[in-house]
């Protein structure tokens, strides 16, 4: 197959669209990530087409998901990993479609952006150890890991996306795990388990992972809350570890892969990624009350996997592809909404971006080439002035 895809990719695409376009939503974005990945197609200009407010801010990482500024200054971000090889075939229902994953329990990290006097970022490992999977060949090997991290207080967490036994890790589930002074983590919620002992109402049984493909995570009023788009659901985590059902998002919306996840003035914001082949414009974004009513605010958006707010409450989007029927680099973008209701494009040309946060210093961070990205080590982290 190895021989085919580089011979003939594009036919191999729409083969695999053909087969795979019943399997659903995220997992079959994933897969296409993975497919343009192995074409060559990732290697998009660095320039950005030449556009002067954005820079490299950092390299060196291994498929960059959620990224948060800490109390200190420096730059967290979540990593998928590089995945593993240990399946869990025959000890636990496997996800549909893209399984049997298989794992490595100390395939992912995150890392610690420290700035330098040449506004840039050198990367450390802050914590490492943790789990990892990846999909099956057919549909690309594409990893999972760290999801997204948060702060309360001085005190680092992080929300585990690619982990249970239904990703090939035995012994630790999904959920939302806390740094300690020492260095080594604990886990404090298990949300394999609440996923499990409650169901949402809509699940989509072509596309169900057992475990939940966990994504963004935030910080509110002292309590976490975490958004999973394969279910469809926005739960709250307490720092002790206590589970709570904020909203069934696939009870009103459907099977619409909720992804991205902002608090403002107590509301929750989401956008979502929405069902594959991509139709352009058919992203939306909701706000959520923390009672959990949930009710449409924006449209026209596409492959929504980011949202975050400037310093004057404006709301920016981010997009991981445009103008494209399938996932494909170069064609990310970050909109921000006015308040006259129009949109203003604050940078184009992204590489499968997946995440991004405001700094202190007022530019924008953002993960990119954040999927289907070997060999290890070519993730980045750009660094976007906004106007």
């Amino acid at each position: 197959m190895k021989n085919l895809l580089a011979t003939n990719p594009l036919a191999i695409l729409t083969g695999m669209v053909a087969r795979v376009a019943q399997i659903g939503v995220l997992t079959t974005l994933f897969t296409a990530f993975a497919l343009l990945s192995a074409f060559g197609q990732s290697d998009v200009s660095s320039d950005f087409l030449g556009q002067p407010n954005v820079s490299l801010y950092a390299t060196g990482l291994n498929n960059p998901r959620g990224l948060k500024f800490g109390p200190d200054g420096n730059l967290y971000v979540a990593e998928g990993g590089f995945g593993g090889t240990v399946s869990t075939v025959g000890h636990c229902e496997q996800a549909a479609g893209v399984g049997p994953y298989t794992g490595n329990p100390i395939g992912a990290r995150i890392s610690k952006i420290i700035p330098t006097a040449d506004n840039t970022g050198f990367r450390t490992t802050l914590l490492d150890n943790l789990p990892s999977s990846q999909t099956n060949p057919e549909t690309g090997s594409l990893t999972s890991g760290v999801a997204d991290i948060a702060f309360v207080g001085d005190t680092l967490y992080a929300l585990i996306g690619g982990a249970g036994c239904s990703h090939g890790i035995l012994g630790l589930p999904n959920g939302v795990i806390r740094r300690n002074p020492g260095g080594n983590w604990t886990l404090v919620a298990d949300l394999s388990a609440f996923q499990k002992a409650h169901p949402v109402a809509h699940p989509n049984p072509d596309d169900f992972e057992p475990d939940g493909t966990w994504y963004s995570m935030v910080e509110a009023n002292g309590d976490l809350y975490a958004v999973e788009p394969n279910h469809g659901e926005l739960d709250k985590i307490t720092t002790a570890g206590v589970i709570t059902r904020v909203v069934d998002i696939s009870a009103s919306q459907g099977h619409i892969v909720p992804t991205a996840l902002n608090f403002y003035r107590d509301n929750f914001y989401v956008g979502n990624l929405n069902t594959f082949p991509i139709v352009q414009g058919s992203s939306k974004l909701f706000r959520i009350t923390l009672t959990g009513q949930i009710a449409q605010i924006g449209s026209g958006f596409t492959t929504i996997l980011g949202i975050a707010r400037d310093q004057a409450g404006r709301p920016y989007v981010l997009e991981n592809t445009t103008g494209n029927p399938f996932p494909t680099p170069g064609t990310g973008r970050i909109l921000r909404m006015n308040s006259d209701g129009s949109r203003t494009t604050i940078a184009s040309g992204l590489v499968l971006p997946t995440a991004m946060t405001f700094g202190p210093d007022g530019a924008l961070y953002v993960s990119n080439k954040g999927f289907g990205q070997p060999p290890e080590g070519l993730g980045q982290i750009l660094r976007i002035t906004v106007p």
